[in-house]
């Protein structure tokens, strides 16, 4: 893990409100929650809120303070998916058998209603938590007012084609460590760990320091990996779980995304253009930006351009 920095995401005189959302998933045989962060006021807002999604499937929504100075315009909701952070977590039992689609389409629908927001909202979702939200849009729900999906794939085949190929891209001896271990499943050797500190370093976060509310989300992730190890893998270019079979193109939902939406990406991600481009044809009003100078996190590597693009995106379409 690369040593810390800390962003300055403070936003003074703006309320913050935290509280819990019940949740009924009958299959995991105890009550669930969700934990959310409302940075803004809600009640008396004069643009619409805009929802975060964070990454994963396992993440929390730490990583992802960097989006705070957007609250200087608009409430922002925050919140830990159901088995991570401050929610609910369950055991990989229930997540092996579970249809995790729907579980957390259902968990960002309870959350939309308990906060009183779903005549009026956007969403914002990095990586998992765009493809999260790209699903959720693709039922044309009448309150969403914008979407930005940021990093992610439109299918998880093509995310796995674009991970072999920046795989191609690092050193002979790294790759040769990776092949070594991945053979004999030996993911938590040290060697292995610290080859993919590596691709990490080149694909993921290209800050020679990461912010400290990056590597909060990882020590998350990290404490308990159930929900990340069990649908999707060890790591990002080993996918063996059920999210491997994630799509949008069969059958094709995409042009039933109605909002208007942003796509962003950076030009070193592990989100590659070939990952996301059927987002772009598929949709009828959308715009893409890709940050030259990132890789996986460009909210992190050029964040005063991101907020800008973001922002300014959000005002032109009226949300």
């Amino acid at each position: 893990m690369a040593p810390t920095h800390h962003l300055n995401t403070t936003v003074p005189d703006l309320p913050v409100t935290e509280g819990t959302v019940a949740l009924d998933v009958p299959s995991a045989g105890v009550p669930c929650h969700t934990w959310y962060k409302v940075v803004g006021d809600l009640a008396n807002r004069t643009h619409t809120p805009l929802v975060i999604l964070h990454g994963g499937p396992g993440m929390t929504h730490t990583y992802l303070s960097a989006l705070l100075p957007l609250a200087r315009t608009r409430p922002l909701v925050f919140y830990d998916q159901l088995g991570n952070g401050r929610s609910t977590h369950l055991p990989a039992a229930f997540w092996a058998a579970a249809d995790y689609d729907a579980v957390f389409l259902a968990e960002l629908a309870a959350l939309l209603a308990h906060l009183r927001i779903t005549d009026g909202y956007a969403l914002l979702g990095h990586s998992w938590g765009g493809m999260l939200a790209a699903r959720h849009a693709t039922r044309a729900p009448p309150g969403l007012r914008a979407l930005v999906v940021a990093d992610s794939p439109a299918d998880m085949g093509l995310w796995a084609a674009a991970q072999a190929g920046l795989r191609a891209q690092l050193p002979p001896a790294v790759l040769a460590t990776l092949e070594e271990h991945e053979a004999a499943r030996t993911y938590d050797a040290p060697e292995y760990v610290a080859a993919t500190d590596v691709f990490d370093h080149l694909f993921c976060c290209r800050l020679p320091e990461w912010p400290e509310a990056v590597v909060s989300s990882m020590r998350d992730i990290e404490a308990d990996p159930t929900v990340y190890h069990t649908l999707n893998g060890p790591n990002d270019f080993t996918v063996t779980g059920p999210l491997r079979h994630w799509t949008l193109l069969d059958p094709p939902v995409i042009p039933q995304i109605r909002a208007p939406t942003l796509l962003l990406n950076g030009a070193h991600d592990g989100a590659q253009d070939a990952t996301m481009a059927p987002f772009f044809a598929g949709i009828a009003r959308v715009k893409w930006v890709t940050f030259a100078e990132s890789s996986h996190m460009p909210h992190v590597e050029e964040t005063e351009k991101y907020l800008r693009v973001v922002g300014d995106f959000l005002e032109t379409v009226g949300a």
